[in-house]
């Protein structure tokens, strides 16, 4: 009897799910259709959505090396087959840039790059040594430089008539720690004219009959694809969309698998509505827009280790290993250190936060100068999975925050970001958020939030009006492990500024809920203004409570419809209507 196979969690290595009975997700139906496109590819995805075992995968599929393995390894999948005349044909240079060191000091850079080069370039000469000339193996060892090494090996190869193919992983990890960690400068020394870094790339074109690349963001693309065609950048070809991910039949098929195989109980359909808000809703095509949408990999095999571990969803759906890559997102809000752009910049996550969209001119390739241009900076937070396609309007691309994983990286860096200038007692606030989902006492959280955002001087020098206020509040609110806050929900013909909709699966004791109306008015705003103002929120806030999916979701709790109105940075109303 066969064994249950296990799950993949956190392997990205093919021949090792496929020797020690990991659960595959079939990709190799993709094959072909990149066969059919250039011979030079980029594919842009952000992290931890199956990159590096789709890369291994190829690496596999292509070796002539694994030519005698090819019924072990794919045999049972879609390409199996239908296998391509172009299978295990190639003598494939595989580099994982993630592994280069690449936070040393100055002029270390190039030396510890060359150091990892020469080590993968030395055992691409111990594995095919049987393929060339008998001193083969220990010229390429004694020759000092990494593009030495290879240079030898395209003359070689040339001279047997043997096809390369290169693959790199994480082709721009190198260069966007130095951009992060070192700055614009050495980064453009690395880059352009004669840096090290661009030579590397000016050799591959010329060297190998095939290339394919893969990184999470396009700005290393531009700096060093002189000669490489911008039309090889299949980032955003509907052909790709579902490439990387699983799509929900995917991970239909998956929790079968493991259901039919006495591992998971409980609803599966239950599972994947529980899933959705957190992992699901990432499109990177527009021509995909109305197609389903995709999940993201490493997070639902996360969710189904527990469910099968433990026979229940994660205490945290939120996976530690994914609050590590936050930190991406202070990089991209402080790009150089650079205070120049930083308004606009926390302009920018303020109101993606406030109203869980916007506006982006998607640019698919810039320098690293450009970094911090506003659409840049806009189409980097996309291609780092913190925004994605949700719509267009004319000619411009709709973005939102693709799932409560990513709105939760929005909340806490902007809390970072005000913590910084006001330091509140977050202690404190955990307690009072306490006594509003248990209790329904509301009014102590709102109002020591409304004193600290009046004496956050600072801040208040930056206002910009509701949409500020909006990221501030919300950005506290989501303290509240106990709610989704669900911005701009739409309900009943309008849209409720913020709803806090009990997470009943995690916490199903939650006794109160909530509906907020907030209104923002000038200083200068008169009385009968605020007060016209104030009839207007009212009058929202009862047309929302009676929205059929407000009463679904409030079900077994008490709906308090609350009405915040501020003018300037003064909270002048906090009433339940």
């Amino acid at each position: 009897m066969e064994q249950v196979k296990r799950i993949p969690y956190g392997i990205s290595d093919f021949n090792r799910m496929r020797n020690d009975n990991f659960y595959f997700v079939d990709k190799t139906s993709y094959l072909p259709l990149i066969e059919e496109m250039p011979s030079y590819l980029f594919l842009i995805r952000p992290r931890r959505f199956g990159k590096s075992v789709f890369l291994s995968m190829m690496r596999t599929y292509y070796d002539i090396l694994q030519r005698d393995n090819f019924d072990k390894y794919f045999g049972d999948l879609w390409i199996g087959s239908h296998p391509t005349s172009e299978r295990n044909r190639y003598h494939v240079l595989y580099f994982d840039f993630s592994k280069a060191g690449c936070s040393l000091p100055g002029a270390d850079l190039m030396t510890s790059f060359n150091d990892y080069c020469g080590l993968i370039i030395n055992q691409f000469a111990h594995e095919y040594a049987a393929y060339y000339d008998d001193d083969f193996k220990e010229t390429i060892k004694g020759i000092e430089s990494a593009k030495s090494k290879l240079a030898y090996i395209e003359i070689k190869a040339r001279e047997k008539g043997y096809p390369l193919y290169l693959i790199i992983d994480e082709y721009d990890n190198f260069t966007n720690v130095i951009l992060s960690e070192h700055g614009q400068k050495m980064f453009h020394d690395l880059t352009h004219a004669s840096g090290f870094y661009r030579e590397y790339f000016k050799q591959f074109k010329g060297m190998f009959n095939r290339i394919f690349m893969m990184g999470v963001s396009p700005v290393t693309l531009d700096d060093l694809s002189s000669g490489y065609n911008i039309d090889w950048n299949i980032s955003v070809d509907e052909t790709f969309n579902a490439m990387m991910g699983f799509s929900e039949t995917e991970v239909r098929e998956m929790f079968c698998y493991y259901r039919k195989n006495g591992m998971l109980t409980g609803d599966i359909e239950a599972m994947i509505t529980e899933m959705k808000p957190w992992y699901n809703n990432y499109c990177f095509a527009e021509k995909s827009l109305n197609s389903d949408r995709i999940f993201n990999c490493d997070m639902t095999l996360y969710y189904l280790s527990s469910q099968v571990q433990k026979h229940r969803a994660p205490d945290e759906m939120v996976d530690k290993n994914i609050r590590t890559d936050y930190s991406k997102l202070k990089m991209l809000a402080r790009i150089d250190h650079d205070t120049t752009y930083e308004g606009s910049r926390m302009s920018t996550i303020e109101e993606i936060a406030a109203t869980g969209e916007i506006m982006v001119d998607l640019h698919t390739s810039f320098p690293a100068e450009r970094v911090a241009d506003i659409d840049n900076f806009r189409s980097l937070l996309y291609y780092y999975g913190l925004l994605t396609m949700c719509g267009t309007r004319g000619d411009r691309l709709k973005m939102c925050i693709p799932n409560n994983c990513v709105r939760e990286q929005y909340f806490g860096f902007l809390r970072d970001y005000y913590q910084q200038i006001h330091q509140l007692n977050l202690s404190h606030l955990k307690d009072l958020i306490d006594d509003l989902t248990y209790d329904g006492q509301w009014k102590p959280f709102f109002e020591t939030m409304a004193k600290a955002y009046r004496e956050s001087s600072s801040i208040r020098d930056s206002i910009e009006g509701e949409r500020h206020l909006q990221g501030y509040l919300k950005a506290y609110l989501a303290l509240a492990s106990y709610y989704l806050v669900k911005p701009e929900l739409e309900m009943n013909y309008g849209y409720c500024d913020f709803f806090l909709l009990p997470d009943k699966q995690r916490y199903p004791d939650v006794r109160h809920s909530y509906i907020l109306e907030l209104k923002y008015a000038a200083r200068t705003a008169t009385d009968s203004e605020l007060e016209a103002q104030a009839g207007e929120g009212r009058r929202q806030l009862l047309q929302y409570s009676e929205d059929k999916m407000v009463r679904s979701l409030a079900e077994g709790t008490t709906l308090h419809r609350l009405l915040l109105q501020f003018r300037g940075w003064d909270m002048v109303r906090c009433e339940a209507v």
